[in-house]
């Protein structure tokens, strides 16, 4: 138990405490170091500084796939956008991913450079994954030293050409070195079959861009991961990251269940969109690997319940409107090249923003499917903590871990419109989507940093969010075990 004063008291009717847990009454005692000192299981509002009431209260979101995109283009994203729609989502912790950000995450050097670019702007806890790409192998273990929490890797183009991808025998040599540190190390998961758009197709429409990312390639990557994962188990535990195709599922089984240390992630939008529902030149859409079918979705809704599928989360990848050929920037008068096709899905930018709705997105759909509170505990804190090696101090309710709490009511409808985005640029497929679950307060260690009824700008609030920025850079010793 902290040995350190309690300073804050948050209470409420309803309380997940974590995944185990049944929803009821606790008073949430906080120390002056942010740390949950006591927890008694009753409602005592009196001298209380939060009284949730019949809001329900649980751990904060920890969002495990990000792209902050700082420092080198904070046109696309910035720490300060990036982590103010996180706390208005509930989310307290972000994963930066390597990528999009210039310099690319791939040494101590980049690793330093982006800390420091992030001080005096978090509004939540941030930490970052370093990126394996040819010839790098040597820097891996330093970066863990220095705080980065794995690896990822693209078996394919990322899209960016300061983030190359690796082939079997340079991902042989960084597994080999992160064979030595227990590293992490996750795959963005497709590789080349030779499946191009069909040149006689319309590129407005998303069928020919889907078409031009089968499932095969995903399912071709996997192959590869397990067979890696197989060589360098149990030393280096392996991860794929945003899984599309549901192909690749009966494969991801038997990994499993020959006990190789492989966990797989989901992203909202895979199980909130059907590819059917897609209109032409909705390029907000667009991401890799693709939106698939219902069919498909299906698939992945039943592996997330039955634990195939580990966790979800938002792979929020935004970019600015040109980037996406979006009909929105009126043509070349708009800033569009002069030869480029409004709503062109092939020629545009890949990738989706959402971090800090995936909450509504998520209960809102798997309300249907028999989603229980647990169950986003489970799928969206406590799993995504412990991939991020922060499971000592993130994603459950319990003596001695961060007070990070996201306060919000089930049961409320509310529409995601342009006013209630918060990350720099509003282009996203859910823009007037109507979902169920408002945030009500986010809390950082203890300290509100979201209040939605702060609708008035004074010394202490300016649009919602506290003054003052209260997250901190992650960069404590890895606490992770293989699976769950």
């Amino acid at each position: 138990m902290s040995q350190n004063p309690t300073t804050t008291v948050f209470t409420g009717k309803r309380v997940l405490l974590d995944s185990g847990a049944a929803v009821g009454p606790a008073t949430i005692h906080v120390d002056a170091a942010g740390k949950i000192a006591r927890i008694e299981n009753e409602h005592k509002p009196e001298n209380a500084t939060v009284d949730a009431g019949d809001s329900l209260v649980m751990a904060g979101i920890v969002d495990g796939h990000v792209h902050i995109n700082q420092p080198g283009r904070t046109q696309w994203e910035g720490v300060v956008t990036a982590s103010h729609s996180a706390a208005a989502g509930g989310v307290t912790t972000i994963v930066d991913m390597p990528l999009n950000c210039i310099p690319s995450t791939v040494t101590v050097a980049a690793y330093q450079q982006k800390r420091e670019s992030f001080q005096q702007g978090m509004w939540v806890d941030v930490a970052t994954w370093g990126g394996v790409v040819p010839g790098n192998a040597a820097d891996l273990a330093p970066m863990l030293e220095a705080g980065a929490r794995g690896f990822k890797c693209f078996l394919c183009d990322s899209g960016v050409d300061e983030f190359p991808p690796v082939n079997e025998e340079q991902l042989r040599d960084a597994m080999t070195e992160l064979k030595k540190k227990n590293g992490l190390i996750m795959f963005h998961a497709e590789m080349d079959t030779g499946a191009t758009a069909d040149a006689s197709s319309n590129p407005v429409e998303y069928d020919t861009f889907l078409h031009s990312r089968p499932p095969v390639m995903e399912v071709k990557a996997i192959d590869l991961v397990v067979k890696m994962c197989r060589e360098f188990a149990p030393h280096v535990p392996c991860h794929i990251v945003h899984l599309s195709a549901a192909d690749a599922l009966p494969a991801i089984r038997a990994a499993k269940a020959e006990g190789l240390p492989l966990t797989v992630e989901t992203c909202f939008h895979y199980l909130t969109i059907n590819s059917e529902d897609i209109p032409a030149r909705s390029t907000e859409y667009k991401c890799c690997p693709p939106i698939r079918g219902s069919e498909n979705r299906d698939r992945l809704w039943e592996a997330v319940l039955d634990g195939t599928i580990d966790f979800v989360v938002s792979d929020h990848s935004p970019c600015t409107p040109d980037l996406k050929l979006h009909p929105c920037c009126g043509g070349a008068s708009g800033g569009l090249a002069a030869d480029a096709i409004e709503g062109d899905f092939v020629k545009a930018w890949g990738g989706i923003a959402s971090v800090g709705i995936g909450l509504p997105l998520l209960w809102t759909e798997g309300q249907k499917r028999g989603l229980s509170f647990q169950d986003i505990v489970r799928l969206v804190c406590e799993r995504t903590a412990v991939h991020a090696g922060l499971a000592d101090c993130k994603g459950r309710i319990a003596v001695g871990m961060d007070a990070d709490f996201v306060i919000w009511n089930p049961d409320e409808v509310i529409k995601i419109t342009a006013d209630k985005l918060h990350f720099r640029n509003k282009l996203t497929p859910y823009q007037e989507r109507v979902c169920k679950g408002a945030v009500c307060q986010t809390v950082v260690r203890g300290t509100v940093v979201y209040d939605a009824t702060q609708t008035a700008d004074n010394d202490s609030w300016e649009n919602g969010f506290s003054r003052e920025p209260q997250g901190l850079w992650l960069e404590s010793p890895i606490a992770r075990k293989c699976g769950f």
